[in-house]
């Protein structure tokens, strides 16, 4: 399960509106950083069912999964930061152990 904050759903309703098409988001987990892993966004432009991908539908938008990313992601909570200057998304994992100084990756 993929939890979605309300206010990260409004910022991702608003990018995909502002963006003028988009079906949701595509969340992975990569191999980088100090810690060893790191999240990726990316924006849905159409949404295809696709081999090995879960679809953890929200009412107005689609969450996407690969399996590959899923067991570092089951049951994360996605939500919005703003601090100073930055904002972005942020992700409340419990299977998360520490995260690099700079906050950029995380281990599990």
């Amino acid at each position: 399960m993929i939890n979605v904050t309300e206010l990260a759903a409004k910022k991702i309703n608003e990018s995909i509106a502002k963006r003028g098409h988009g079906a949701g988001i595509r969340i992975s987990v990569k191999t980088t950083g100090c810690s060893g892993f790191a999240y990726v966004v990316e924006y849905v432009d159409k949404y295809t069912n696709e081999a090995g991908v879960t679809n953890y539908a929200h009412k107005d938008f689609v969450v996407l999964v690969d399996a590959k990313s899923e067991v570092y992601l089951n049951n994360i909570t996605v939500d919005w930061m703003k601090k100073g200057l930055n904002e972005g998304f942020e992700f409340i994992n419990d299977q998360e152990k520490d995260r690099c100084g700079c906050g950029e990756s995380f281990r599990v």
